[in-house]
């Protein structure tokens, strides 16, 4: 068998923080944006056939969210307990804790990927899609449940790898699936040859293909010892005490996510009302919006791994200066970024929607008012990677719920339903509720920041003892 590669864990115990985080960061930031040019393929090829077809992925897009946001919370937590047995050094739980974490979202995709088949056309109906986006719409979100295992097959395997620091394999594996599907999307979007044009349903197919390569590709990995993480078939063999502590500390980061994802389709629900047109503009909005959010996500993952192995290592302090730095580079990176859009607003949207000059126009409004705020949301983001990486998944959660459903829903259906703002309304409902989201955000950071490292002791010890008691290792 191969010699595994060296573990990257000194880096992040010990040394300057900032090159340890962008350093993780860098390949982090470069495999999402590789993945979320998946959207934005199926976006610019979609945009090809017209304002109903970038609404009925529009539509669809917060549905596949939901699903994949209630399984994204057991990656969250395979991460964050592997980074915590990184930094003490325990390789086989390391690989142990992985397989259970491959083993329970594997079954979770799989029940989710039927229910969400069945369910896709009631939920779209119940989003209020108009009768000329509701067939299109539906038909993509099927093919679009149906490879889900996909998805999260290659979903937890990132994940798994980013705990004990490997993040340039997932970046090499997701860069030759993108490049397979810069081919794929056009060709079973507008067809070719003997090839028929599926239209919004090329984008799904395209995109079950690679996705497919992909997990493909991390199951050999992690089962062949090949990467720092070896999982054995004994290691996928259901442990109930350990998939408890998984699922427990994931339960937070799915509601987390998922409460996202039902914010976005509420506000999908709510943008209906103005027309087909303006949940293609919404659609193309947050689309350009997760792409810029990549950088604040790619630092908040960097930190949740750092804040992980260094509380496992009893670095505890380092931990929270971690977060305090990824938290300022955050900010500053995504309020440029931010600056930026408001400038180009217009010619980024026209990119994604070539000849819909009112798509166009009121999409280049929507960048203009929520992008100055960029920065604050960034902030949140590697705030609650933080805690996360801190086995504190319930705060990212808490956070979530002030920011969604406290302030940016509420104040949208206000502003666009009892004002003259009317669709505009909804607009400014983002940069608000980023006002409020990083102000909770930094408030209960401060908090434990003023609080005495040993007061952590209690905490961290218990999740230690769960974690590592749950069944006995050995090589």
């Amino acid at each position: 068998m191969p010699k595994p590669p060296a573990r990257p864990s000194e880096a992040i115990l010990q040394g300057p923080i900032a090159p340890a985080l962008l350093k993780l960061a860098g390949p982090v930031v470069l495999a999402n944006v590789f993945q979320t040019v998946y959207q934005l393929t199926d976006t610019f090829w979609v945009g090809r056939l017209g304002a109903d077809a970038v609404a009925a992925v529009s539509f669809s897009f917060p549905v596949i969210f939901l699903f994949i946001a209630i399984g994204g919370g057991i990656t969250i937590a395979g991460t964050i307990l592997v980074a915590q047995a990184e930094g003490r050094s325990d390789t086989r739980q390391v690989d142990y804790i992985a397989g259970q974490t491959y083993a329970i979202v594997t079954l979770l995709s799989l029940v989710l990927a039927a229910s969400g088949y069945v369910l896709a056309e009631p939920l779209l109906r119940l989003m209020g899609a108009a009768p000329e986006v509701l067939g299109l719409a539906t038909e993509y979100l099927q093919l679009s449940y149906l490879g889900l295992p996909f998805v999260f097959g290659y979903f937890v395997f990132q994940a798994l790898l980013r705990g004990v620091g490997d993040v340039k394999t997932p970046l090499y594996v997701v860069g030759v699936t993108v490049l397979l599907n810069f081919v794929l999307d056009p060709l079973f979007i507008l067809g070719w040859g003997p090839v028929p044009a599926l239209g919004v349903a090329g984008a799904a197919a395209a995109t079950i293909g690679t996705q497919g390569l992909a997990a493909a590709i991390g199951l050999w990995l992690l089962l062949s010892g090949r990467r720092p993480i070896r999982v054995r078939l004994s290691d996928i063999r259901p442990d109930l005490a350990l998939a408890r502590r998984i699922v427990g500390l994931g339960f937070p980061a799915s509601v987390d996510q998922g409460m996202r994802a039902v914010g976005l389709g509420v506000l999908v629900t709510l943008i209906a009302g103005f027309g087909s047109e303006a949940v293609a503009v919404y659609g193309v909005g947050t689309r350009i919006f997760s792409f810029v959010l990549i950088p604040a996500l790619g630092l908040g993952i960097a930190t949740s791994t750092v804040v992980g192995q260094n509380i496992g290592a009893g670095q505890r302090q380092r931990a929270r200066e971690t977060t305090t730095v990824g938290s300022w580079i955050a900010l500053g990176t995504m309020t440029a970024a931010g600056l930026l859009a408001f400038v180009f607003a217009r010619p980024i949207v026209a990119a994604f929607v070539p000849g819909e000059p009112a798509v166009i126009e009121q999409g280049a409004q929507f960048l203009r008012i929520m992008a100055p705020g960029w920065g604050l949301i960034g902030a949140q983001v590697v705030i609650g990677g933080g805690f996360s990486g801190a086995g504190r998944t319930y705060v990212s959660m808490a956070i979530s719920i002030a920011s969604l459903w406290m302030l940016r829903f509420p104040i949208a259906w206000f502003l666009s339903t009892r004002t003259a703002l009317g669709l505009e309304g909804v607009w400014w409902a983002f940069p608000i509720s980023y006002v409020g989201g990083a102000l909770v955000a930094v408030v209960w950071f401060m908090r434990v920041l003023r609080q005495p490292v040993e007061d952590d002791d209690a905490i961290e010890e218990q999740a230690v003892t769960e974690s590592t008691t749950a069944r006995p290792f050995g090589r």
